[in-house]
């Protein structure tokens, strides 16, 4: 099923001195989805568009002078996710293509390497593909409390197992830990996601690579799979952040608000959004 969605994403920054942005919040072009329109304003700044070495994500480069400013984009985005292979199998490590398999590493937020003995003992038995790593998704879900503000930026998926509660980085992070754990290529995926009630936020999740493909999981369980517009792929949080910021700079509000596309419907989103260090929306 083809869902038209349309992204309103807005960003506010103060800046103290001159600083360098790295900004990564445009639809990503991917075979599942299709940018229908899209417009992209950073004040009166002219920013530098390219891509990233992986060719996966879209990157919006620019240098910020002192004051007050806003990265707005919107976006009209058609998403058509194929339907999951609920047979697909896993690849042994030598049938798999050579692109994927620095996907099976440990990475920065993703320690597979000490936490093979645990994902063999949970789940070493069950039956090997979808199955699997459906059931990953399934045990982080009924293991892990979703919290908001029970993890910060340093929180690896060892943290997360330990703590037994983060958000949804967290759990994504930890279904890819557990999945690289089992020789199961895994990678972290974010992007603009309509959330039922506010606030509004990016949402993470993963894919797999089985049946010779990458399939998408959410262990949260709190959106359609159908309904994401992918922003960024990487190995996991590290190579997707939204906002690198190199400088004084404080973000002052953040709006990433998705809703289903009409024909005429008025563009004006609700003026809902995470204020930081506010009370009220900036004039």
């Amino acid at each position: 099923m083809i869902h038209r969605l349309e992204v309103d994403c807005r960003l506010g920054y103060q800046v103290n001195d001159t600083s360098e942005f790295i900004v990564q919040v445009q639809a990503a072009q991917h075979p599942w989805q299709r940018i229908v329109s899209e417009q992209l304003q950073i004040g009166t700044i002219t920013p530098h568009l390219f891509t990233d070495v992986s060719g996966l994500n879209r990157l919006i480069r620019f240098t910020a002078p002192a004051g007050e400013f806003e990265v707005f984009y919107r976006a009209v985005v058609e998403v058509n996710m194929p339907t999951p292979d609920q047979h697909a199998r896993e690849y042994e490590v030598a049938e798999l293509p050579a692109e994927v398999l620095h996907y099976l590493l440990p990475s920065r937020y993703c320690e597979s390497d000490l936490m093979g003995a645990m994902a063999r003992r949970t789940f070493g038995d069950l039956p090997r593909g979808w199955v699997r790593v459906q059931a990953i998704c399934d045990w982080i879900h009924q293991h892990i409390s979703y919290e908001i503000g029970s993890s910060q930026a340093t929180t690896t998926a060892r943290d997360v197992l330990a703590n037994r509660a983060g958000v949804c980085r967290d759990f994504a992070h930890l279904g890819i830990t557990l999945c690289r754990a089992l020789n199961i290529p895994a990678r972290f995926v974010f992007g603009h996601v309509e959330f039922p009630d506010p606030p509004p936020d990016f949402h993470a999740l993963f894919e797999a690579y089985i049946g010779g493909q990458w399939m998408l999981f959410d262990p949260t369980k709190m959106v359609d799979l159908g309904t994401i517009v992918r922003i960024g792929t990487g190995v996991d949080a590290t190579d997707v952040a939204f906002a690198t910021m190199y400088g004084d700079v404080q973000m002052t509000y953040m709006k990433p608000l998705v809703r289903d596309y009409v024909e005429g419907q008025p563009t004006e989103f609700a003026e809902i959004g995470c204020y930081i260090g506010e009370d009220k929306p900036p004039n």
